[in-house]
């Protein structure tokens, strides 16, 4: 689980601006869009062909 301190001083915003920067890095926004619907199979092979294309 990613975890985010906020230091002595600092605004929960820039602490915010952390944490999504952090999440961005992982991956796991990424991820969490992903698995909002199912995707079919396919989807997934065509999807992919289309990213290794670019």
């Amino acid at each position: 689980m990613t975890e985010v301190k906020i230091r002595k001083g600092e605004s929960v915003e820039k602490a915010l601006r952390r944490l999504k920067k952090k999440l961005d890095r992982e991956g796991i926004m990424r991820d969490i869009r992903a698995k909002r619907h199912f995707e079919k199979p396919s989807e997934k092979r065509r999807r992919k062909a289309a990213r290794s294309r670019i």
